[in-house]
């Protein structure tokens, strides 16, 4: 993926800077990154969020519980662990 590196730096300083007690919405990344075509970054960014997830940085989460990664349905969250 293109730009994995700058999404993933991105969404590990985000988290970092939130700290464990708040999260952050992927299309905040999305749009952090990419203003004017944020939407058509989505993927990749919840892709991005998924591996780092998988990797132990961050936890994705739903109502703020830790969701299934494999079977995401809805809106999600990005949050430090």
């Amino acid at each position: 993926m293109q730009h994995y590196e700058k999404i993933a730096t991105t969404i590990l300083s985000t988290a970092i800077h939130r700290g464990a007690e708040k999260s952050t919405c992927p299309s905040e990344i999305a749009r952090m990154l990419f203003p004017n075509g944020w939407r058509k970054h989505m993927k990749d960014v919840l892709e991005v969020a998924i591996d780092l997830h998988n990797k132990g940085s961050v936890v994705i989460t739903q109502k703020g519980m830790p969701v299934d990664v494999k079977n995401i349905k809805g809106p999600v969250r990005i949050k430090m662990i």
